[in-house]
């Protein structure tokens, strides 16, 4: 069982697609043709933002306000779109040969796949997996959504850079000495004291590619692992920015870079420890402006802070990262007791009870996030990239109004400029600077994305799940239990998975399957049967529009809708939609099972459909809806280069199709190594049109052959040892077609079976056995030999090549068994292992290895026009390797080299002799034949005309046609 990953439901398939469904229709006809039921389901993603975008596209080509439609009347437009490409992409994959129930496919927009996606959710709510957090995530401001991961790619930006002074406010009071009262004792404690005091006149300095970011700031990284010192400024080229005396903390590594970057020169004062920097707490640069940044900035301890670029110090804005907001979240108890310590001096005097200290504390703890899922972290740009309230001076109280980090259009906003005016007027600017850096863009819209934090619902990953494991632990477990092709697929997903941060399922959208739960104002959700059994027997009738029809909260929550639930209007992430899939297709289908044996798709995946897939399983069923995962690469542009639009590149499959045919493009994705990047271009797409025409070639002398098949049998033991080699090979060869196809290795399967249809059949067996098939008599044994074989190889290898080469197989089959209804249907041949003969298939290497002497030899004759034909040829051979000799000892090697005659001899070459290096010990000396020119075997015998009824052929094809004249067949 082979579960499809759904491609989505908005435009033509491109080369990606045809790689991906060939490769999956290979594994699934492979299989059926092995006496498997491999029943392909295909499937399709339809929710989501890429549909929605189109409609909004649509709406602004016409100047209508998407706000001014009712919902449920815009998702129909979205039904529809997907609808119409759905058909489309149909047709095209069923061009491409794809075998499937595609009358019966999956969607995600099916009413009964709306509601089994919805049931997935509640099942989340209802074990208390699910919840509403506060954690900044990329954000699009174009399209007014939250992305995950697999939604964003990055590309290269020119940004601001600023090194900005964060002024030490407080330092812990230096160390005490011992009581002594000697002189060394005494200059110690002289120059910690000297060394605390220049401490508390120091600014640290971080740098920053996003001076929007500065607003949120609330505490400094440093890393324990980093030397770190006090310098002071010696010289300023500028009378602007930090001047002669300033002292400022820098990793060592990079001060003189800073400096040199500010245009200063500096001296070290003294190294700075990380114990000391623990204790350093700053002044926000902005304090006081625009009456706000009044709080402390302590100094945190982060393993994500290196000395590779900056100062060594990281600016963290838990409200605009990710590990800002993790470093924030895990130093919570140092955080509060220095917040308390802050709101304690600005108090006079003490506390008169405990109740004036517990509503203190209370007061400090609404400043402070105690736990990941607080809200309370400050909120500084809203969905339109505009500054809050939460960034006073900045926001809407601003002359002007609030400044702006992105447009609608995707271009950088005024914020960076107002905050850079801002600390230059307070003399906190270090630095300046542009700086060029791959930056994360909406795959859809191609714009910037930032990361701001917002009210999201999320799915934890390290809580206990009721039996002592998380769904992380779950799904590290599965992914060690997984089968993953190639290997390199199982570390890549693990670490993915080992170092996620909670899935974040909300989407502010329109259009998708609804977070369908409801809420109270702290987010804690409704944890009720009934309610979410008429929400789901709702969609399973009218789909998810249910969710957004006018009275939809109160005919869910029925006699509950007097209490103060809210309903949730989020969507949820489509990545739920497409890893629910295994859900309403293995379960709910009875000709599929569940899990999968195969889940095939791009090594972008880990990310992706394998990621969700895996932890929507885990989280539901304790283990992967998968036993095996197989990625494979992308395709590059035939310079290695990617295909695009703008550098006319791309390559199209509906183009190969139409001018080559779909088995030239099954051909191109057979042999690749697709488990890698693989190139695609015209000059491959002619290679593999050169490799089928020969590999088709074959085929038809081979039907022309069976035209005169009679199917008559000849036991093995009485076959010539040319027939039993040819066997021996397909024995060899089912082996490995077998293996290939279980270990998903098409390119070894075809390169194995061209390479033996060209080299051993075309150019040797077929051509050694052409004279007895044309010309021996209707009784030979070789003949009836010979046929029995060409029919046996016609039957292992068209049925072997028909899962990848669907449309000839089906051809050649129905060409050769008009009775049959498809080759399709046929299992392959049963190759009996008696046929194996290592003995003889050596004995016949050595055999080819004296044909290949005398072959090369003749090639020169005829490219020389000494001769026209092998057959003019009767060469003397040397042979002065026994084993060669005994090898062709009891042969008859001019029947082998298709000469007419040959003399072989049993010493060594002459010097004049024709040799190869890699065959020593034989050499070949041309000589012309004898005789004359049998007018139907072309041989050339000293017995032509000695059958005066056929006087222009020798006695061995008199004989055959006096056979064929009492057969009535002359």
């Amino acid at each position: 069982m082979l579960h499809d990953g759904p491609p989505y439901a908005n435009g033509n398939i491109h080369i990606g697609h045809a790689l991906n469904k060939v490769l999956k229709d290979i594994i699934t006809r492979s299989f059926q043709m092995r006496g498997y039921d491999s029943n392909y389901v295909p499937g399709w993603d339809c929710h989501g933002l890429p549909i929605e975008w189109k409609i909004e596209e649509q709406y602004r080509a016409k100047g209508k306000n998407k706000d001014e439609v009712p919902v449920n009347e815009f998702r129909q437009e979205c039904r529809e779109f997907a609808s119409h490409w759905i058909k489309v992409q149909s047709e095209e994959f069923l061009r491409l040969g794809i075998e499937g129930d595609f009358k019966n496919p999956y969607t995600t927009m099916n009413f009964h796949a709306e509601a089994r996606i919805a049931g997935e959710l509640l099942k989340f709510a209802m074990s208390g997996q699910l919840y509403r957090g506060s954690k900044p995530v990329m954000w699009s401001v174009v399209e007014r959504t939250a992305l995950a991961e697999a939604e964003v790619e990055y590309q290269d930006v020119e940004s601001d850079m600023i090194w900005v002074k964060f002024p030490v406010a407080e330092v812990c009071r230096p160390p005490e000495t011992p009581m002594a009262t000697d002189a060394g004792a005494s200059a110690i404690r002289e120059e910690l004291q000297s060394q605390h005091t220049a401490l508390c006149e120091a600014a640290i300095v971080i740098w920053t590619t996003t001076p929007w970011t500065i607003p949120g700031n609330r505490a400094i990284a440093y890393s324990p692992k980093i030397a770190y010192s006090l310098y002071e400024v010696t010289e300023a080229e500028n009378d602007f920015g930090p001047q002669v005396g300033e002292k400022l903390i820098f990793a060592d590594a990079l001060a003189d870079e800073a400096f040199a970057k500010a245009k200063l020169k500096s001296r070290p004062l003294f190294s700075v420890s990380a114990d000391v920097l623990h204790d350093i707490t700053c002044a926000h640069p902005l304090s006081g402006f625009g009456g706000g940044y009044d709080f402390p900035v302590p100094l945190l301890a982060g393993d994500h802070v290196t000395d590779d670029a900056g100062t060594g110090f990281v600016h963290t804005a838990p409200s605009h990262g990710r590990e800002d907001f993790d470093v924030w979240v895990s130093n919570q108890d140092k955080i509060f007791k220095i917040y308390m310590a802050a709101y304690n001096a600005q108090r006079s005097g003490g506390y008169t009870s405990q109740d004036e200290l517990s509503d203190a504390i209370g007061e400090v703890k609404q400043s402070v996030p105690l736990d990941a899922n607080n809200p309370r972290i400050p909120f500084p740009v809203d969905d339109a990239g505009f500054y809050t309230k939460d960034a006073p001076g900045f926001g809407p109280d601003r002359e002007g109004g609030a400044a702006r980090v992105i447009d609608d259009k995707g271009k950088k906003g005024d914020a960076n400029k107002a905050v850079i005016e801002a600390l230059i007027a307070r003399n906190m600017l270090f630095a300046r600077g542009r700086l060029k850096h791959s930056y994360p863009h909406s795959w859809r819209s191609k714009k910037p994305v930032i990361f701001r934090n917002t009210p999201q619902w999320f799915v934890y990953m390290d809580k206990d799940l009721g039996d002592a494991s998380t769904l992380r632990s779950r799904a590290l477990k599965a992914i060690d239990q997984t089968r993953f092709v190639p290997a390199a697929g199982q570390s890549r997903l693990r670490a993915m998975i080992a170092d996620r941060p909670d899935w974040v399922l909300s989407r502010q959208r329109a259009w998708g399957v609804p977070i369908c739960v409801f809420a109270d104002e702290d987010g804690n959700v409704l944890q009720d049967e009934a309610v979410n059994q008429r929400i789901l027997d709702a969609f399973q009738a009218e789909g998810a529009d249910a969710w957004f029809a006018e009275g939809a909260r109160e005919r869910f929550l029925g006699e509950r809708a007097g209490e103060p639930w809210q309903q949730v209007m989020d969507i949820l992430d489509v990545w739920f939609d497409s890893g629910s899939t295994h859900t309403f297709t293995l379960e709910d289908r009875p000709d599929m099972k569940w899990p999968a044996d195969v889940y095939l798709e791009g090594s972008d995946q880990h990310r992706g459909w394998f990621h969700s897939s895996l932890l929507e399983s885990c989280a539901t069923r304790g283990r992967a809806p998968y036993d095996t995962v197989i990625t494979h690469g992308f395709t590059m542009a035939e310079d290695g280069r990617k295909m695009s639009k703008s550098l006319g590149n791309q390559t199209f499959p509906q183009d190969i199709m139409n001018q080559s045919g779909a088995d030239i493009l099954r051909l191109w994705v057979a042999t690749t190594d697709y488990w890698e990047d693989q190139r695609l271009g015209k000059a491959i797409i002619q290679t593999n049109v050169d490799a089928y025409r020969k590999l088709r070639n074959t085929i038809r002398w081979m039907l022309g052959t069976l035209a005169h098949d009679t199917g008559e049998t000849v036991p093995l033991a009485e076959m010539p040892e040319l027939e039993r080699l040819m066997l021996h090979r397909l024995a060899e060869l089912d082996e490995l077609v077998r293996k290939g196809y279980d270990n998903f290795d098409f390119k070894r399967n075809i390169r194995s079976l061209l390479d033996f249809m060209v080299i051993e059949l075309s150019a040797f067996y077929f051509d050694v056995r052409k004279d007895a098939l044309y010309c021996d008599a209707p009784s030979s044994t070789r003949r009836k030999a010979s046929l029995q074989v060409v029919r046996t190889l016609f039957d292992c290898v068209v049925t072997w090549l028909a899962p990848m080469l669907p449309f000839t197989m089906e051809e050649a089959w129905l060409e050769r068994h008009p009775e049959a209804r498809s080759v399709h249907l046929e299992q392959f041949p049963a190759v009996p292992q008696e046929w194996r003969d290592a003995a003889l298939a050596e004995k016949w290497r050595k055999i080819r290895q004296v044909r290949r002497v005398v072959t090369g030899a003749l090639e020169i004759e005829r490219k020389e026009k000494t001769i026209g034909s092998s057959l003019e040829a009767a060469p003397v051979v040397y042979v002065n390797d026994e084993g060669l000799q005994q090898a062709i000892a009891d042969r008859d090697m001019a029947e082998i080299c298709i000469t007419s005659g040959i003399d072989i001899r049993h010493e060594a070459p002459p010097a004049d002799a024709f040799t190869l290096d890699e065959v020593p010990g034989v050499g070949v000396v041309f000589a012309r034949a004898a005789g004359e020119k049998c007018a139907r075997s072309w041989r050339y015998t000293d017995d032509v005309g000695s059958d005066p009824e056929f006087p222009d052929v020798s006695a061995r094809d008199a004989a055959a046609l006096h056979e064929l004249q009492a057969l009535g067949r002359l």
